[in-house]
């Protein structure tokens, strides 16, 4: 007897980006068999459609496959809050740890740069990703999170950040960008674009194939190797392998403790009336948060609604992934009551669409990227949420580590980093989601006692702070 088939799910209803992407997501052809190439790609989110791009267009020679389990777009690349930033997960600070103030701040200016390579090859391609670099707004909103404002640029201007890069808002400056409810004030970088992630990464995937690589889709990958490939329907042999699994990467064998997958949960409104938007702000569409522990984000989309996602979900023992997990009601609950709460002008507006999607998170929640010649074995992820960009300066790195090139990128900080393994079950279940309550505890603290979180700091460490 064969393999049993696998239900397709319906992809455009996997969240509102998907929904209103445009266009067919039936998936793409599966592998047809064994098959050998020059590289293959393992996983059709940002990560892989990235390289691929950008090995294709270096040396249009290469064959150059792409495997993914459902459709390109299917994870974290199709389900995020629209924030193309040049946030990295790890400090400055940590990043100088791996190499030296030269080589953070380098990892910096290629963030920031990234951001406007996204949009370059979105113009360039013809990817309609409805980009709108507005910046983004972090709020304070409590005296405690005024004094992280201020802590922040000026932890800034020590590293030689200036105004151009990341500046102090008073209260009026602050709510002539977004009229968020008791603002004392805000800081505002110019470095991030709302987009429509799920036009992105379908554009992405077109603009892959007209450089001649082959995206192969409902192909489960059930093991990497050097040199080879394992697939439900065939083996594919590569000199190098690229392994851009992100948040579904603990269901390969050896990798079970590489990253833990997080659910990050999102909520779409209605469109809003523009009397309604008057109130709010968000002019030139930035992208917005505030300087709450539980991270929270917030973008006006194109069409006018607001999309605004947060943590909170718990994570699930041995890292399980499974449908039902993009769902918690009780979690979109809190993110509308905190929506509210952050723009009391939304009272009454309608949330027309909820889901919810897995992050990558390494131990020390320090992205990397990597190639070891010798096997031809290749990765990336870890991102921890700030991938839509990340995912962008990971291809160009990757393609230049591939193609043996020596560059400004193969020198980054985060180039060959190899995060530790995280601990075995249960302790992993157990540390992860005390840190998930720890924060929702420091907020509350903070709301309390009027001064910074005793609880927050005591935990900062084990969150990568």
């Amino acid at each position: 007897m064969g393999r049993p088939l696998r239900p397709t799910p319906r992809y455009d209803r996997l969240s509102f980006w998907h929904e209103s992407a445009g266009g067919d997501w039936t998936p793409r052809a599966s592998l047809p068999g064994d098959l050998d190439v020059d590289v293959a790609v393992v996983g059709a989110g940002y990560t892989g459609l990235w390289t691929a791009y950008y090995l294709a267009e270096a040396d249009p020679s290469l064959r150059i496959a792409v495997l993914e389990a459902e459709v390109a777009g299917f994870g974290a690349s199709g389900r995020n809050g629209g924030w193309c930033s040049a946030l990295f997960p790890a400090s400055l600070p940590s990043l100088a740890a791996l190499s030296d103030r030269d080589g953070a701040l380098a990892q910096h200016r290629a963030m920031r740069e990234s951001v406007d390579e996204v949009a370059r090859v979105a113009a360039a391609e013809g990817i309609d990703a409805h980009l709108a670099k507005g910046g983004t707004i972090t709020l304070a909103r409590s005296r405690a999170q005024w004094r992280r404002a201020r802590e922040e640029v000026r932890a800034a201007r020590e590293w030689g950040r200036d105004e151009d890069d990341v500046r102090l808002l008073d209260a009026r400056e602050a709510t002539a960008v977004l009229g968020g409810a008791g603002t004392v004030g805000a800081t505002y970088t110019p470095d991030c674009a709302a987009l429509h992630p799920g036009r992105l990464v379908r554009g992405l995937a077109e603009a892959v194939e007209r450089r001649g690589v082959r995206i192969y889709e409902r192909t489960r990958v059930t093991d990497i190797e050097a040199g080879r490939v394992r697939t439900e329907h065939g083996v594919v042999r590569a000199g190098t392998v690229v392994r851009a699994t992100e948040g579904y990467t603990p269901g390969l064998p050896g990798h079970a403790r590489a990253v833990v997958p997080v659910y990050s949960l999102v909520i779409a409104t209605e469109p809003l009336p523009e009397e309604t938007w008057r109130q709010i702000g968000l002019a030139r569409r930035e992208t917005f948060t505030d300087h709450r522990h539980l991270i929270v984000y917030g973008q006006r989309t194109a069409d006018d609604r607001i999309v605004f996602g947060g943590r909170g979900a718990p994570y699930h023992a041995g890292s399980r992934i499974r449908p039902e997990f993009d769902r918690d009601e009780r979690v979109f609950m809190k993110l509308y009551a905190a929506l509210l709460e952050l723009l009391p002008a939304l009272s009454g507006t309608r949330v027309t669409h909820a889901w919810g999607g897995a992050l990558g998170i390494p131990r020390d929640w320090c992205a990397s990227v990597g190639h070891d010649r010798g096997t031809g074995l290749a990765w990336a992820g870890g991102y921890v949420g700030d991938g839509v960009s990340t995912t962008n300066l990971a291809g160009r790195t990757l393609r230049d580590l591939v193609l043996g090139r020596d560059t400004e990128l193969t020198t980054l900080p985060w180039v060959d980093h190899h995060s530790r393994r995280w601990e075995p079950e249960p302790l992993r279940w157990l540390g992860i989601n005390a840190g998930l309550r720890a924060m929702t505890l420091a907020d509350t603290e903070e709301r309390l006692t009027r001064h910074p979180s005793l609880v927050a700091r005591a935990v900062a460490p084990l969150l990568g702070g």
